[in-house]
């Protein structure tokens, strides 16, 4: 990575420069939104009360569509849209067919700066710094991690270099194994449509791991990678200019979050958690107590409506009656 870095350098300066009045006028034109409505998919404000953005909303399959590409089209990832429409085939769902989008989202507990990443939820969230006066708002994108026995790492971090282009340079592990399979991986496999880190990539300071696109877009909202955060190309092309070096990535597990609107109602959502292990009591009464506990919240708790949706652990965004 240190001689991509060094090869990358000249360029970058250059896309900085050539990238500036695009990106200016980006920026103008965001601050100059005038509701929600008109912002991009995944882009939101940030409520004034609560902690939801977002909506589930249904749109109808097309001949052609794959529930991947409808999917992608709205921002969602492969476990997202496959649990919302668990009764859909991902690869014919069928023209007509009614597709749920899961596009409504709990914040995380966590402070709202930089880039928070839920490896539980296959989620990052990005909270852009605004000018003093403008709505603050958050960003959230799809994103694919690290399979069995590479889990991403869990704690604070911070970016330390944007690459465009960047080449990849196979770890020792990967190479052995196809060695092993009998097909050698090369030392370095230069930027194009073989390289697995796409277009851009985002250095942390985490040593070997990245935030980057990929040449296989169908594995977003998946545990798929060793243990870098994939996302879709679209994506980090999107971010990847606007983010600035040095900016703070908070990268939890958290499979259970617990919601509420600005009327006070509360929501849960749970995910599957990273070590597949089921959620138990200690689980269910600290979710209860949390609830319980929230400032203004005057509904009874059902103790086996919770205990449901954390043995489901099906991703949605259910409402505590």
């Amino acid at each position: 990575m240190t001689v991509a870095a060094r090869y990358q350098t000249l360029r970058q300066v250059k896309k900085l420069w050539a990238s500036s009045v695009a990106l200016g006028a980006w920026l103008f034109a965001s601050s100059a939104v005038a509701s929600e409505s008109e912002l991009p998919k995944g882009h939101f404000l940030l409520p004034d009360e609560g902690n939801m953005v977002g909506e589930v909303y249904t749109v109808t399959a097309k001949k052609e569509d794959t529930l991947l590409d409808i999917a992608r089209e709205h921002n969602v990832g492969y476990e997202e849209i496959r649990m919302a429409n668990p009764d859909t085939s991902i690869w014919i769902p069928g023209e007509g067919t009614e597709v749920t989008i899961p596009g409504q989202y709990i914040l995380p507990d966590e402070p709202r700066t930089g880039i928070v990443i839920n490896v539980a939820e296959l989620r990052l969230y990005y909270y852009p710094e605004v000018e003093e006066g403008k709505a603050p708002r958050v960003e959230t994108y799809p994103i694919g991690i690290g399979r069995d026995a590479y889990n991403t790492p869990l704690g604070i971090t911070k970016t330390t270099m944007r690459l465009e282009n960047p080449a990849w340079y196979p770890p020792e592990s990967i190479r052995q194994e196809a060695a092993e399979r009998g097909d050698p991986a090369p030392a370095v496999v230069p930027p194009g449509e073989d390289n697995p880190l796409g277009q851009y990539a985002i250095l942390l300071d985490i040593p070997g791991y990245l935030i980057h696109g990929t040449n296989q877009p169908d594995g977003i909202g998946m545990r798929a990678s060793r243990g870098c955060i994939r996302m879709h190309p679209e994506d980090i092309e999107s971010v990847f200019w606007r983010v600035p070096v040095g900016t703070q990535v908070n990268i939890i597990d958290s499979p259970v979050k617990v919601g509420w609107e600005s009327n006070g109602n509360a929501y849960v959502q749970a995910f599957t958690p990273t070590d597949e292990q089921s959620f138990g009591m200690e689980t269910l009464l600290e979710v209860v107590s949390l609830i319980e506990a929230h400032e203004g919240n005057e509904h009874g708790i059902d103790y086996e409506q919770v205990r449901n949706v954390l043995e489901k652990a099906n991703g949605q965004v259910v409402p505590l009656s």
